[in-house]
């Protein structure tokens, strides 16, 4: 997939351009319609399908006090989500004081430099200084400049219009499936292994550790797991969420065994999605008491997710 980080870069590609345009974060079943839009109409005419977002969340420049504290998904994240759903381009603008700044028309006459043939927005977007302008704004562009303006109704699920709020609701309560229903696949995240105390090893358990303060994470406790690397195939593991206090851990961390796996993944990128939530976290009275528990968990794990 290409990347680029500016506007003024995107009439340099060659090839017509049919961009998504929005936050997208956790790329919910909303976000997935938006997304339609912009691959079908390259699909049907030619040229790159692409995802222009913004990096950090513009919440977290114009209002940070009303700023989620963690997001559903990292940049890198998104980027491989959206990749899934056939976007070929990705654009991640930086998004700062200067940028807020931007009318809605001077930030459109940037965009418009570039070959423009199909927008595709949620029709209560809005953008620019002062959140001016809107989908009535594109519509009257599109009619000016040539392109086509895709303005996409709300998805509801469960009789509610989905949203990002309401996902990272259920995922802060647990309620995993509802987060399922509205993301369309199992929630996950995506971290970078980082070494650790090498405990797990030790108890017979190796473990990837990831650290997870950028993104939202479900309750702390033990889950069933599957785990991914650079896109392969699912591995089936069992992960434990927490600061670990049977060895008084104080930093909050994510480690996965993944089952009969024996390759390193020091250093990698790995998804880890969450399946099923097995038990809380707690201390044990010695090592041996947690090693004959982690061996519990990991059979109840399989049970959930070897056939």
């Amino acid at each position: 997939m290409l990347t680029r980080h500016h506007l003024d870069e995107l009439s340099s590609l060659g090839a017509p351009l049919h961009l998504a345009l929005g936050v997208f974060d956790g790329v919910h079943v909303g976000h997935q319609a938006v997304i339609a839009r912009a691959v079908a109409a390259a699909a049907r005419s030619g040229g790159l399908a692409g995802l222009l977002t913004f990096d950090p969340h513009p919440i977290r420049v114009l209002a940070p006090e009303k700023s989620p504290k963690a997001l559903l998904t990292t940049l890198e994240h998104k980027a491989r989500i959206a990749a899934g759903h056939g976007i070929g381009l990705f654009v991640p603008l930086h998004f700062d004081a200067a940028m807020a700044a931007l009318a809605a028309d001077e930030f459109f006459q940037q965009l418009s430099a570039a070959p423009l043939r199909t927008l595709a927005v949620g029709e209560d977007w809005r953008f620019g200084h002062g959140r001016h302008g809107d989908v009535e704004f594109l519509r009257a562009r599109a009619a000016a400049c040539g392109f086509v303006l895709e303005a996409v109704p709300p998805v509801m699920v469960d009789g509610d219009r989905v949203s990002s709020t309401r996902i990272r609701q259920a995922i802060r309560d647990g309620s995993l499936e509802a987060a399922a229903r509205m993301l369309g696949r199992p929630y996950s995240v995506l971290g970078r292994v980082v070494e650790g105390r090498k405990l797990g090893r030790r108890l017979g358990f190796p473990t990837a550790n990831l650290t997870v303060d950028e993104v939202l994470t479900p309750p702390d406790g033990v889950w069933a797991a599957r785990v991914s690397v650079a896109g392969g195939a699912a591995m089936a593991g069992v992960a434990n969420l927490g600061v670990r206090p049977t060895v008084d851990g104080t930093i909050r961390v994510l480690e996965v065994h993944v089952f009969d796996f024996t390759g390193d993944l020091y250093g990698r990128e790995i998804e880890v999605e969450f399946v099923r939530f097995l038990r809380e976290e707690m201390r044990f009275a010695s090592l041996d008491l947690l090693r004959e528990q982690i061996a519990a968990d990991a059979q109840a794990a399989r049970q959930w997710l070897v056939p």
